[in-house]
């Protein structure tokens, strides 16, 4: 069985352990005994182990004229591998640990990155789980359950209460509601007739439905949402890139100056080995421990100041992009509102809540339990009910003291005393429920999915920092209008199925950097398709998984710590570069022997000093990641 990056990691850290101890005596000039041989066949296991990778890499890549971050570890590794097993064996100062810390550290990464899609591809297979496992299907006049694998379009499917939808497809016969939030967004269940479509795995309600199959397997807008995820995530991240196109340059240079200092200083003093020593010095300075390290540390360090203010990033793809982010894309339910329905506005007598959270108490209507919410939030005592009963479409009805009191639409309970506040409601996408006794209108109730209320804040600082704030939802124009206008959106783009969010987002992409905050699985395919995605913290684990971006907290909040701990871990990483880069420029032309006619030199040994104290600045640097300042920090 092939050994995974884990295990390689692991394995090395376990043997490089020993030197690292040495490594920390040697301040206090304390030697352990056989250390050097100790080091020699640690290391040569190191090698066996990580290595090869990185040098089939860099070999395939000098077969094509190229070099990459695998030809520096490749080149830098083995040459002070080799180096030091001469050193060893002359008696000369070796350099075995950097090596093997270089190969240790590039592993940590690699075995991130593999963990990381073992999670996108566990996190896709979630998505199969929420099909219904078998359909009633009706075959030869009667109904039968098979398999989902069997439906095939055209299939007559009986959906019962309670149910899921088996597959895509239309209603033929009975009146339900279904809860489509999952791939809508729609915070409100939706009424289904004969004639509307019905989608695979969203789940009915109390009513019986009669459908007929149209899409199934690959083509239902379940398999689609995959689809898209899994096209958006096999993506490169463009700080691989980067460093890549560092070492393009860099390896090429540094070998040619190694070898250009040993032709110099054999031709200047005929002595191979003191030529070889100028040579080595130039290599060993060069070799990329620092900027192995650059990457990886600010990574550590980012990721572990971002989680304490509760923001989780996944992968290097977003540091460079959040760094440049033109507009903000937001799903609205879960995300910019609460999720779910609230009693948000009263108008009249003060008993019409108590008496409707009475009667709401035995309905199973999505908006009853806002109701009696809102009724025990009051700490409120409900009445008891007689002769309860559910009209379809209109309201509920039932006898509190002897007399019926009514909840429900204008036409079933109201009348027109509250005619202008209800309709005044109504134009802000409100839900109004009137209450009605003894066959007089006593109030309304108002319910909405309420911003969260820290949405406003957090638009308008967006704004300040020029970002483009929008809105895409599923949900119907007059709600989304509603909630844009009162935030302060600049665009509100509503009435969109996942797939067609991810269209908007790839339209979005063209004029710029594109972020996507949202929390259902019908957010799937935007936070996978957008340059950065976000995903809310009460999110789907899908949606997790396919945001680069997690919020713990489900906190908008977060999102202006998303933005700023990203942009600025990024940055991190390339000063860590620059300062890498600079500790090159400066100590290979010391290291070549360009400065000895004016007593200045740098042995192999102090070579390796100036490499540790590259290394040094660039864990330095990542550190200070821990006392920036970052927008929008949770006091």
């Amino acid at each position: 069985m092939e050994m995974t990056n884990w295990r390689r990691f692991w394995l090395c850290l376990v043997l490089a352990l020993p030197m690292l101890a040495e490594m920390t005596l040697m301040l206090w000039h304390v030697m352990l005994p056989f250390s050097r041989e100790y080091s020699l066949i640690a290391t040569t296991l190191i090698m066996l182990i990580a290595a090869k990778p990185y040098i089939v890499s860099a070999w395939a890549a000098f077969k094509r004229h190229l070099a990459n971050m695998n030809t520096l570890v490749a080149v830098g590794t083995s040459i002070t591998y080799l180096y030091s097993v001469f050193a060893y064996f002359t008696g000369r100062a070796v350099y075995f640990e950097s090596a093997a810390f270089v190969l240790i550290f590039v592993l940590l990464g690699d075995a991130m990155e593999e963990k990381m899609h073992a999670n996108a591809e566990a996190a896709l297979s979630k998505l199969l789980d929420l099909q219904a496992k078998e359909a009633e299907v009706k075959r030869n006049g009667e109904f039968i359950k098979i398999p989902l694998a069997e439906v095939v379009p055209g299939d007559m499917i009986k959906v019962r209460p309670g149910e899921k939808v088996p597959v895509d497809g239309k209603v033929l016969e009975g009146q339900s509601t279904i809860n489509e939030a999952m791939v809508t967004g729609e915070s409100m269940p939706v009424k289904k007739q004969p004639g509307d479509s019905v989608i695979g795995a969203t789940v009915n309600g109390a009513g019986m439905l009669l459908m007929e199959a149209e899409k199934v397997g690959k083509d239902t807008m379940l398999s689609q949402i995959m689809d898209v995820v899994k096209k958006a995530q096999n993506s490169r991240a463009p700080i691989q890139k980067l460093t890549d196109q560092i070492s393009n340059y860099f390896v090429p240079i540094v070998l040619i100056l190694s070898i250009a200092t040993f032709t110099v200083w054999y031709l200047i003093s005929s002595d191979p080995v003191q030529a070889m020593l100028f040579a080595v010095s130039v290599v060993v300075i060069a070799c990329p421990c620092a900027l192995g390290l650059a990457t990886p540390t600010a990574l550590l360090v980012g990721s572990s100041r971002s989680a304490r203010l509760g923001v989780l990033i996944k992968d290097g793809e977003v540091l460079e992009k959040a760094a440049k982010v033109d507009a903000l894309v937001f799903d609205k339910t879960g995300t910019l509102t609460e999720g779910h329905p609230q009693v948000v506005n009263q108008v009249g007598d003060s008993d019409a809540l108590l008496l409707a959270a009475s009667l709401e108490a035995s309905s199973e209507h999505p908006l009853a339990s806002a109701i009696v919410d809102q009724a025990q939030k009051a700490k409120l005592s409900l009445l008891p009910v007689a002769n309860f009963a559910a009209v379809e479409g209109q309201g509920v009805k039932g006898l509190i003291d002897g007399q019926e009191v009514r909840v429900g639409k204008d036409e079933f309970a109201g009348n027109r005393i509250f005619a202008k506040q209800g309709e005044a409601l109504a134009k802000e996408a409100k839900t109004v429920v009137y209450v009605q006794k003894a066959g007089e209108t006593i109030g309304l109730l108002a319910l909405q999915d309420p911003p969260k209320a820290e949405a406003k804040s957090v638009i308008q600082q967006l704004k300040e920092r020029k970002i483009k704030t929008v809105m895409l939802t599923g949900d119907n124009s007059a709600v989304a209008n509603a909630i844009g206008q009162a935030l302060g959106l600049d665009q509100v783009i509503a009435g969109v199925l996942p797939q067609e969010k991810a269209e908007v987002i790839e339209e979005l992409k063209k004029t710029g950097t594109v972020a996507f905050a949202g929390d259902g699985i019908n957010d799937a395919p935007a936070l996978a398709t957008a340059d950065i995605g976000i995903a809310m913290g009460t999110g789907t684990d899908v949606a997790k998984e396919a945001g680069g971006i997690v919020l713990v907290k489900n906190d908008l909040k977060g999102v202006l710590r998303a933005l700023d701990v990203a942009k600025k871990t990024f940055q991190r990483i390339k000063l860590n570069l620059f300062w890498a880069l600079i500790y090159n420029l400066i100590g290979i032309p010391i290291a070549a022997g360009v400065l000895v006619g004016v007593g200045i030199s740098l042995s192999p040994e102090l070579a390796g000093l100036a490499m540790a104290l590259s290394s040094v600045s660039v864990v330095t640097s990542s550190l200070m990641l821990n006392w920036v300042k970052i927008a929008g920090q949770a006091s």
